[in-house]
């Protein structure tokens, strides 16, 4: 009994630290960085993912001496110019909005700061892109996430059983089976459908990452 629970909880451990790893390298995760302007720093996080139909909100906290910011965008690997968004301070903050896209649109975006005397670009070297997506319902999101995860977790722990024993093995790969036939190709669709208006673009209609890494 006690070399199962251990078991479970190494299975669990390893799960939970794929799932952050995965959420904190994944290209929906914000941006997160530090400039240097005029001998102050000024910490950034800035969104790569929004859901719903509306305009997305850019923030940052900023210094009372900069007296201005520009959000300039545009849509992503297009020839278009760029659009230079005025920002406004509300509550300590600069805000601007980006114009809302239909699903799987995709803009890019970096802000630039002004002093009078100075400018800095945020980031610095490099664009931020945020892809839009449709709002998908709890009724839909919430049992996606519970048998993905139900998924990681017990192939992870038919892992552990073969390296050790056969014993319950072929039980654990059926569960194993069924949660990610479940939460990845019954739920996953139509999560899909919501957020893009697609419910499969991987093989054989596509090579859509996600959907292939979950039909493989």
């Amino acid at each position: 009994m006690t070399k199962t629970i251990v078991l479970w909880i190494i299975a669990f451990l390893i799960t939970a630290a794929s799932a952050i790893y995965q959420r904190a390298t994944g290209p929906t995760y914000p941006l997160k960085g530090e400039v240097s302007f005029d001998g102050k720093h000024i910490n950034f996080e800035l969104d790569r993912s929004h859901g719903g139909d509306d305009d997305h909100e850019v923030t940052l906290e900023i210094p009372e001496e900069v007296e201005s910011g520009l959000l300039n965008y545009k849509r992503y690997k297009t020839d278009d110019e760029w659009h230079p968004i005025q920002m406004q301070r509300e509550d300590g903050k600069l805000a601007g909005y980006l114009p809302g896209q239909p699903p799987a649109g995709k803009l890019q975006y970096y802000l630039r700061l002004n002093d009078g005397e100075n400018t800095v670009r945020i980031p610095e070297f490099t664009d931020v892109v945020i892809r839009f997506k449709g709002a998908v319902p709890d009724w839909v999101l919430i049992p996606h996430i519970i048998f993905m995860f139900g998924a990681m977790l017990i192939s992870t722990r038919t892992g552990i059983q073969a390296v050790f024993t056969e014993r319950n093995l072929k039980a654990y790969t059926w569960w194993s089976t069924i949660l990610i036939f479940i939460g990845g190709l019954i739920f996953g669709p139509i999560v899909q459908k919501f957020a893009f208006n697609e419910l499969w673009t991987g093989i054989p209609f596509g090579i859509d990452l996600t959907d292939n890494k979950t039909l493989i």
